[in-house]
């Protein structure tokens, strides 16, 4: 975008993201891998208040994709009797599990699920969190809208929803849990795609024991083409934030 004043020119120059896809990833590589670019991030905003407007660095941007192995991570807020399995049950399932610290309950990670992680400076975007986190929903409800579901929100709860004006049919598609820290972001999150639902009975996902969970396979009966889906994500995120992704 521009506008032209008389003979001046201002260009409106779009953030840059860093899109990184990790493919399948153990749990602890990437969370390690997110906390290092986490600190990064926070590094230089500190090196930048000592430092003139002039010679200050630009903070860089990320998006992480990834799928994990079957694990199950619950949240600094969350209560471990979400988890209703013991060590030896979690060998069996060839599972593992994470105490981390992200906002949010008990959830689960596997194959077939699209695990999206924002590492952001929102200086550079907004500094709201509520909004920031009803830009990730949207941009999964404008993707599964393209394959034809319907979804929306259910006030108090964050993450998408199908059905979610019934709270008789109400089922979880998709799950969020971030971090921040001096408005910068970590985790994010959870799309089930070609999930094993299966899994989500060990635990009282979120901390709701009375609402389903659900994938895009299961409602469409059939698999989806992970690496499509993955790309109408990119792109309704970078529509929404407003962003470059490279």
């Amino acid at each position: 975008m521009s506008n032209t004043l008389g003979k001046i020119t201002l260009v409106e120059v779009k953030q840059k993201v860093h899109l990184k896809d990790l493919g399948l990833i153990d749990y602890k590589e990437c969370w390690d891998y997110q906390e290092k670019l986490f600190q990064e991030i926070i590094s230089q905003k500190t090196q930048n208040r000592n430092l003139p407007p002039d010679s200050q660095l630009q903070t860089p941007n990320y998006f992480l994709f990834c799928e994990h192995p079957h694990v199950y991570t619950l949240g600094k807020s969350g209560d471990e009797k979400n988890l209703l399995l013991n060590e030896s049950q979690l060998q069996t399932k060839n599972a593992t599990y994470y105490k981390i610290n992200r906002g949010g309950d008990i959830t689960y990670h596997g194959p077939g699920q699209i695990v999206g992680y924002p590492i952001l400076d929102l200086d550079n975007f907004f500094t709201d969190i509520h909004k920031y986190l009803r830009f990730l929903e949207e941009a999964i409800i404008l993707t599964l809208k393209e394959y034809g579901i319907t979804s929306g929100r259910i006030e108090g709860l964050t993450g998408v929803w199908l059905d979610w004006e019934n709270p008789l049919k109400a089922r979880k598609i998709c799950a969020l849990g971030v971090r921040t820290s001096r408005w910068v972001t970590m985790h994010g999150f959870a799309f089930n795609v070609n999930s094993d639902l299966s899994y989500f009975n060990n635990i009282i996902p979120c901390g709701i024991n009375d609402k389903a969970v659900t994938s895009m396979n299961k409602e469409l009966g059939r698999d989806l083409n992970m690496a499509e889906v993955k790309q109408k994500v990119k792109k309704h995120f970078a529509d929404i934030f407003e962003c470059e992704i490279i």
